[in-house]
């Protein structure tokens, strides 16, 4: 196998661990873990000049998972990008290329793996009608790829080592998976209701779809369709909704100027937020005031 690699000098905040071959000859023969089991593993943050070329391939299925940054991929007659939140699968034994983006450096979280289901895990990537598959970010697949991690490195124990593949199994199947999840209603359900309640506490704030997807670590796109999905209103529309009720309150039972209303709830032209309460109410704040 000839591997070449320009970034001999590591990455700061890398991790990585290769388990020794009498290890991974005993849990390719345990009957827990030789359906699937890790050879290697780690994590590279910001990549800068990463560059991995393997003539004759690796001799385990590799997955990537990028969650910052770019870089690119190669392998038979296959060519994808990968950004943030997107993975690639690639199958061993076959000559491939993968490396960081020259400005924008990945950070990725990768495993080498094989077992009797490592190669319909490949399949199953395969037959992904997106090539370049998006998942939404979450901190829970982060620490449990950790979890795997401190597990492999600091315990040789096979019981141990059993609950790190069984745990690394179950990351692959969470990405590989993910629309499942991603289209449960009960998920989608409890995300709406949690953005809801975040944006009523917030009503004096100026925000976008992008802070309230960083607030919960999903996508824009996620956040977007999955909150217009449940409630039938864009989240923008949502939150001006409810600013909008706010400022009824404030109206009726303060004596508040247009203008400090308007400040309190994060909006710096009162004009504006005039033109939005009366598309909203059907009157001008002033008016609505002077009718109730």
């Amino acid at each position: 196998m000839n591997t070449k690699k320009t970034s001999n000098h590591g990455f700061l905040g890398q991790k990585m661990i290769v388990l020794p071959k009498p290890i991974q000859e005993q849990l390719k023969e345990n009957a827990l873990s030789k359906s699937f089991y890790i050879t290697d593993i780690g994590y590279y943050p910001k990549a800068h000049g990463h560059y991995v070329h393997r003539e004759n391939g690796a001799e385990e299925y590799i997955l990537i998972y990028c969650t910052d940054g770019f870089g690119s991929i190669e392998y038979m007659n296959f060519k994808t990008q990968l950004s943030a939140n997107t993975y690639c699968v690639l199958p061993k034994n076959i000559a491939h290329i993968y490396e960081a983006h020259s400005k924008q450096p990945w950070s990725i979280y990768w495993m080498h793996f094989n077992g009797d289901l490592a190669h319909g895990i490949f399949k199953k990537f395969q037959g992904l009608s997106n090539k370049n598959p998006e998942v939404v970010y979450t901190e829970y697949r982060i620490s449990q790829f950790n979890q795997v991690y401190r597990l492999i490195k600091n315990e040789h124990a096979l019981s141990y080592l059993e609950y790190a593949n069984l745990l690394g199994l179950n990351f692959i199947t969470s990405l590989l998976y993910a629309d499942i999840e991603k289209n449960n209603p009960v998920h989608a359900t409890t995300l709406v209701e949690k953005i809801k309640g975040y944006l009523s506490q917030n009503l004096d704030k100026t925000l976008k779809t992008k802070d309230v997807a960083e607030r919960f670590n999903y996508s824009n796109s996620y956040v977007l369709n999955t909150f217009k999905k449940q409630t039938g209103y864009s989240l923008i529309q949502f939150f001006n909704l409810k600013k909008t009720q706010k400022a009824c309150e404030y109206l009726k039972f303060t004596d508040l100027s247009i203008k400090e209303i308007s400040f309190k709830l994060g909006f710096q032209d009162p004009f504006y937020f005039t033109r939005l309460f009366k598309k909203n109410i059907g009157c001008s704040p002033l008016a609505y005031r002077k009718a109730n």
